[in-house]
């Protein structure tokens, strides 16, 4: 049985908008997929360490989330410089230091990193034989949740100040050793050295130690 000419072109030409249409709809999400891809903001840390002398330039996140490899890289770059141990920080840590750029307005700066992840050996060795070491004895170093840094080019004061207006969790003011620890644990504030106006003493907070590298390591 023959189907007549008209018919069949009919069909054709159907078959091929309905493939045409799926193959548009297809492409336009591709491409709607793209666009959100490379709107996504991306969350840019440059760190260097004054104990090991490393530094790194990384991408840690990209939107809502996270790069596993470059939260790898972040968390070795942290490690305990002292016995090498690496563990794996709370990410919002991170999301902290770069709220903290750009609250200072210096979204591509360098943080110099006084002391990241510390071992519970390290953290006794800093406090042992001191009546007053600047070590809390459950410090956030310990559970990965809090750095000591400065900003090159910033004022102690300024940085300090800047990290307590995020309202993250804790802010430690260090003006003799000039560094700022900060963290994700409970927000609260403190300081150690020099007397501060803007700054409320801490309980578990001691004196600070200095390192044979002039970096001193906080709560």
């Amino acid at each position: 049985m023959r189907i007549p000419f008209k018919r069949s072109f009919a069909v054709a030409v159907t078959t091929a908008a309905v493939l045409f249409g799926l193959s548009g709809l297809s492409k336009a999400a591709e491409d709607h997929s793209t666009t959100l891809t490379v709107a996504a903001e991306q969350y840019h840390l440059r760190l260097h360490h004054l104990h090991t002398g490393e530094s790194i330039d990384v991408v840690y996140r990209v939107g809502d989330t996270y790069v596993p490899a470059a939260l790898d890289k972040l968390n070795h770059f942290l490690r305990d410089h002292r016995t090498q141990d690496v563990s794996s920080y709370d990410p919002k840590e991170f999301d902290v230091l770069h709220a903290l750029m750009a609250k200072l307005g210096k979204p591509d700066g360098v943080i110099d990193i006084v002391c990241g992840y510390r071992t519970p050996w390290s953290n006794a060795f800093l406090r042992q034989g001191r009546a007053s070491s600047g070590v809390a004895e459950h410090s956030q170093h310990m559970l990965a949740k809090a750095i000591d840094i400065r900003v090159p080019g910033v004022a102690t004061t300024t940085l300090r100040d800047a990290a307590l207006s995020l309202h993250a969790g804790g802010v430690g003011y260090y003006p003799v050793n000039e560094f700022v620890h900060v963290d994700v644990g409970p927000v609260r504030q403190w300081s150690y050295g020099l007397a501060s106006h803007r700054s409320v003493a801490h309980d578990s907070v001691r004196p600070a130690r200095s390192s044979a590298r002039g970096a001193t390591a906080g709560e």
